[in-house]
Formats: structure tokens, C-alpha cells, sequence
């Protein structure tokens, strides 16, 4: 599956979080390269951070399946990180992430609580541990 717009890994190169392919030259090369990851033998193709008029040529001059993460309704399917769209990363949401819940904050209080409960010694409690059946702890202590 190739993978053109904003590839995360290489947001160093390309300035940072960036729409890409918003103007004419930059929409070009998009289309050179969907074209060619297509040639290369890709059985589909990721479209990330495109304007949506870059994602419909795309979409209309390949014969894969062109799928959108933030490059609008004219792919053939829709994408999105299960991180994002459950709201589990907090530090930076990019403008296409729609989050469905705000799991991050839970896990976080979630976590705090585990933390306190551990140095408050009230976990593990006894309803959390297995204990030895009935008269083997005695027979154990005879053969040690």
C-alpha cells in the first residue's frame, strides 16, 4: 500500500505538519507519484493532508483503491489513526482528526489513580489475589 501527502516520518523534510499538494507544481508531483506507486505495483493508496480537488484526479486517473486520511470525501474509503479518533494522543490533533471520544484524559486520570492506589497500598486488594487451597500453606512450611 502506497502512502503520499504528509507521510509522518517525514515532516522533517516537508516543514512540519503541512496540508500538502496545495498548489499547482506540488499537486503535480502528487500525481506523478500516486501514478507511479501505482506502476511499482501498490494494491492501494493512502492520500494524507491533500486538498480534496488532488484527491478526486488522483482517485479518477488510478485503478487502485485511493483511500483519504485528511484529504477529503473524494476517495474511495476514509481513514483514521485509532489514536486520534479515540482522543488518546493529547499533545497535538491535526486540523483532519475528528476525535470520537477523549480517552486520553480517562486513561490519564486512570492511570493516577492505579498509581496512588499502589503506593496507598490498596491494590491489589484481596478480591485481587488467589490465596493456596485450604491447609497447603501448613504442609509447604513443614517441607521447607
Amino acid at each position: 500500500m502506497g502512502h503520499i501527502g504528509l507521510t509522518p516520518q517525514s515532516t522533517g523534510q516537508l516543514g512540519g505538519f503541512k496540508a500538502q499538494g496545495r498548489t499547482a507544481d506540488a499537486a503535480q508531483v502528487l500525481i506523478e507519484d500516486a501514478l507511479a506507486i501505482e506502476a511499482a505495483g501498490a494494491f492501494a493508496l493512502l492520500v494524507e493532508c491533500v486538498p480534496p480537488e488532488v484527491t478526486r484526479i488522483i482517485r479518477d486517473r488510478l485503478a487502485i483503491p485511493v483511500y483519504s486520511i485528511g484529504a477529503g470525501l473524494e476517495a474511495d474509503g476514509q481513514l483514521m489513526i485509532c489514536s486520534d479518533l479515540l482522543g488518546v494522543f493529547q499533545a497535538f490533533t491535526p486540523k483532519f482528526v475528528r476525535q470520537y471520544a477523549r480517552l486520553g484524559e480517562a486513561m490519564r486520570d486512570a492511570f493516577a489513580a492505579y498509581v496512588d492506589d499502589v503506593r496507598g497500598q490498596r491494590f491489589p486488594g484481596e478480591e485481587h489475589q488467589y490465596r493456596m487451597l485450604e491447609g497447603e500453606l501448613e504442609k509447604l512450611r513443614e517441607r521447607l
